[in-house]
């Protein structure tokens, strides 16, 4: 073999999977990378962002191609204002300079600190059970982050300074997930970040692909309760306390209230659901305690 074709990712792939056929075909791909690089904080930094751009792009990219088909407009939420070309090509001009000045920086420094904390980058990788229960404790502890700054940011001074940016769009569209001004990125984004952190440090149980599966998730999530459409298949009709188009929606159309990304448990608790619904049993409410005070 000649020697300039034995530093390709190929190569590595060949040669680790000569020695250790006990890894699948993906385990072999993700150490090859690892040992193509020769750099854990680069390999890991080139990663993220990568998975990060080509996930929230290609997740936004069917709903602009559902805002142009005039058939599936009956299941807009706010079916009168469907985004311009204009308005996406702004939106993603903004979400891009974010990506670059804000979300790469904390990407690049993600992989020393979770190291700190214990991360494993190695193969073999974690089981589908270990990952499936440490991700749905990383959307609660996020839902629960999400739901407390959201509130905050809705008070006066933040709003003004800080969140007003996010709420440009009073009808969403996937693309505005992310469209923010870069202190609400980061201070939103934490949550994100900081729940699989604070659980590797309590437990030293956590492996960075448990951590991509988890994001590619949130990103779904927040594209998709951005996007303005509510479908019959849409999964708060199967989950009555996930979120979804028609929560967040709700809150973009009236401002304030619907607080939590993906549950609606703590604005239900805590009273600061948004709507028509929401409006109607707190008159129920009242009439009720009214009622029983004479």
């Amino acid at each position: 073999m000649l020697p300039h074709t034995q530093n390709t990712y190929w190569h590595e792939f060949s040669e680790i999977s000569k020695y250790n056929v006990q890894l699948n075909y993906f385990e072999r791909l993700w150490a090859a990378w690892y040992a193509f690089i020769g750099n854990d904080v680069l390999a890991t930094g080139i990663m993220s962002f990568l998975m990060h751009e080509i996930v929230y792009f290609g997740r936004s990219l069917p709903w602009m191609i559902i805002d142009r088909i005039p058939s599936l407009n009956k299941y807009k939420i706010q079916g009168q204002k469907v985004p311009s070309a204009k308005e996406q090509w702004d939106c993603a001009k903004l979400v891009l300079l974010s990506h670059f000045t804000v979300e790469l920086p904390q990407i690049w420094f993600f992989h020393p600190l979770a190291q700190f904390f214990g991360l494993s980058t190695t193969v073999p990788f974690p089981s589908i059970f270990t990952m499936a229960y440490q991700i749905a404790i990383f959307f609660v502890l996020e839902d629960t982050w999400h739901y407390w700054t959201h509130r905050a940011l809705h008070w006066g001074p933040l709003y003004k300074n800080i969140h007003k940016i996010h709420h440009q769009y009073s009808a969403p569209f996937g693309l505005a997930a992310e469209y923010a001004s870069p202190i609400e990125v980061m201070i939103l984004g934490l949550g994100t970040v900081s729940s699989p952190i604070l659980w590797c440090a309590i437990t030293k149980d956590l492996h960075i692909l448990t951590m991509y599966i988890w994001i590619v998730l949130r990103l779904f999530q927040a594209i998709d309760a951005h996007s303005g459409y509510d479908f019959p298949w849409s999964l708060h009709h199967f989950l009555p306390f996930w979120a979804g188009a028609d929560h967040h929606d709700t809150h973009h159309e009236k401002f304030i209230g619907n607080y939590s990304s993906s549950f609606r448990w703590w604005d239900y608790v805590l009273d600061t659901e948004s709507g028509p619904e929401a409006a109607k049993r707190r008159r129920e409410r009242k009439l009720a305690s009214s009622k029983k005070a004479q």
